[in-house]
């Protein structure tokens, strides 16, 4: 199978899309629509023109930086596609994150197994990732 790389911002549609798939939290269309375009940095495989797995890199683009939305369709799995987004995301945060950044990623699953390929590593106890989500309207 042959796959294309495209250092593009996905579409919000193939970005909820592809997170649903993947079996990643669902985003509703209007934060996909406000919060893509704020992205640092981008990155999707293709198949036969059609997106099949993606990563971006988001932060302030000096102090922080955080690796989001890692994901690959379960069909295309197994292949080192994880890899290959992986590898274009840390081109990127080398050639832009000052040496004094905190670049930082949450890892699901044995999703950091990839991870630690690329030079990440648990921050507990040090640090305990948490989370704040805004309460229902």
């Amino acid at each position: 199978m042959s796959y294309t790389v495209l250092l593009e911002t996905p579409s919000p549609e193939a970005y909820r899309s592809l997170r649903e798939q993947c079996g990643l939290s669902a985003k509703s269309a209007q934060a996909a629509a406000r919060g893509l375009p704020n992205g640092l940095f981008a990155v999707q495989i293709l198949h036969h023109g059609a997106p099949v797995g993606m990563g971006r890199v988001i932060g302030d683009g000096g102090c922080f930086y955080q690796v989001v939305d890692i994901c690959v369709l379960p069909q295309h799995q197994g292949r080192g596609l994880g890899k290959v987004i992986m590898a274009q995301i840390m081109h990127y945060l080398r050639d832009h994150a000052p040496v004094s950044a905190y670049v930082s990623l949450l890892a699901d699953g044995e999703a950091h197994r990839l991870y630690a390929q690329f030079g990440f590593a648990p921050t507990a106890p040090r640090s305990v990732g948490m989370f704040w989500k805004p309460p229902a309207a």
